[in-house]
């Protein structure tokens, strides 16, 4: 299918995933996925943390892609692993200082999947995985943080915005920005080549 007879469609409110494909010089339209995440998980017991984000990028995809059969429709995912427990978004303040104090002193494994769907079809997906060194984070800073970032990091896995003052949060990071970030951006930009989206 040609550039001009394919719509991109990001299927998610994430201003981060958003300003990366503003920077990236990508067109697209955002209608945000509305979906069971938890539902989606219940399928997947025992499954490796890429592959939930990865299922879960699907299925947010898959949920925009059955009502615009003629876009390609991309999804995405992000999830949080520390000491073998997954990590959702924080509900409420204390239960992000909860976190944080969890993460405190521990690598933290930040898992970013990226799905492009088209009318039934999955046509490409990608999980990667950055990992994150959390330096011991004292209750003062917890606090100091939080005035600062909630309820903003409130969507955030992790409970942290790495382009603002969640990078005190770190010691040091293995993995890409993107991935950080919350989608594997390389990958995706190769595929989106791939499918005609961008000039290869």
């Amino acid at each position: 299918m040609s550039r001009a007879a394919l719509t991109l469609i990001l299927a998610s409110k994430s201003a981060s995933r958003r300003a990366m494909l503003d920077a990236a010089g990508v067109a697209y339209e955002s209608i945000p996925a509305d979906i069971d995440e938890r539902a989606v998980e219940a399928g997947l017991a025992g499954a490796a943390p890429g592959e939930v984000a990865e299922a879960l990028a699907v299925a947010k995809a898959a949920a925009v892609a059955s009502s615009h059969p003629a876009a390609l429709v991309l999804g995405s995912d992000s999830l949080v692993v520390c000491a073998g427990r997954r990590f959702d978004k924080p509900r409420s303040r204390d239960e992000a200082a909860e976190h944080l104090r969890f993460f405190s002193g521990k690598v933290m494994e930040l898992h970013s999947a990226a799905a492009l769907v088209q009318g039934a079809g999955c046509e490409w997906s990608h999980a990667s995985i950055a990992r994150l060194h959390v330096r011991d984070l004292s209750d003062e800073f917890i606090a100091h943080y939080l005035d600062l970032e909630w309820p903003a990091i409130g969507h955030t896995v992790g409970a942290f915005r790495i382009e603002g003052p969640g990078v005190q949060l770190f010691e040091s990071i293995k993995g890409d920005q993107f991935t950080v970030l919350g989608m594997p951006l390389l990958p995706l930009l190769g595929a989106l080549r791939e499918a005609g989206v961008l000039i290869a």
